[in-house]
């Protein structure tokens, strides 16, 4: 059953707003920075390995905190995604994305750490994915490539609306970076484990790239747009 409901996390078919964004897509295609599927393929590895270490373990550890019997400072930990995410547009975006996972996450899976989650405001998304993913009775490793998988899959699905790409082309894609997410995810994963263990967010990875940062900011004060970010 905890396979199922992962997958239900994957789902862009689960209410959580997901749809709405895209990951600085919208930016990126505005300024023909992303043109095609090999443009989006680059686009995609540079994500990676900026944001994609910081949310898989962020993901990770909030898995593993919320899988914890001991009280939990999830404030603490949420002020270190923060601390990670250098554009306001970013983290308002993550927290708008949180707050609707955790919106329908309470009411699918309720937990005692997503309450806790609950009462800190408006928690980082990759945070809340992280308890929802213990709240279903997952581990660590889905976590993280859950939260890969969100940060590819968002990008891609936007691609396609945006540009009339070849739906196929683009998961082909999306399949070529997924073979890097795991690596990732391993190393976020070993990260995450080393952090929750010392009580001690710094060894959680503060990785980023430049350009998807000041994306979001441009992106930010558009006028119209299709997408939240």
């Amino acid at each position: 059953m905890t396979v199922l409901a992962s997958l239900l996390l994957a789902d862009s078919r689960l209410p959580t707003g997901g749809h709405a964004h895209s990951g600085g897509v919208e930016a990126a295609v505005e300024r023909a920075l992303v043109r095609d599927e090999a443009d989006l393929a680059r686009y995609l590895a540079g994500r990676l390995r900026g944001t994609g270490p910081v949310v898989a373990a962020v993901a990770a550890a909030g898995c593993l905190l919320a899988a914890d019997t001991s009280p939990v400072d999830w404030s603490r930990w949420d002020s270190a995604v923060s601390a990670r995410t250098p554009s306001a547009a970013m983290r308002e975006a993550s927290r708008a994305q949180g707050a609707a996972l955790l919106r329908t996450a309470r009411r699918v899976w309720p937990a005692a750490a997503l309450e806790a989650l609950y009462q800190t405001g408006r928690p980082h998304h990759p945070l809340v994915l992280g308890a929802a993913v213990t709240a279903i009775g997952d581990g660590v490793d889905a976590a993280a490539l859950l939260a890969l998988h969100h940060l590819l899959g968002g990008a891609c699905a936007a691609a396609v609306r945006l540009l009339g790409l070849d739906p196929i082309a683009v998961a082909a894609a999306q399949a070529r970076a997924s073979e890097s997410a795991e690596k990732v995810a391993l190393a976020a994963i070993r990260a995450a484990r080393e952090a929750v263990a010392q009580r001690d967010t710094r060894p959680l990875p503060s990785t980023s790239t430049p350009l998807p940062e000041v994306l979001a900011e441009l992106h930010a004060r558009t006028e119209v747009t299709l997408f939240a970010s």
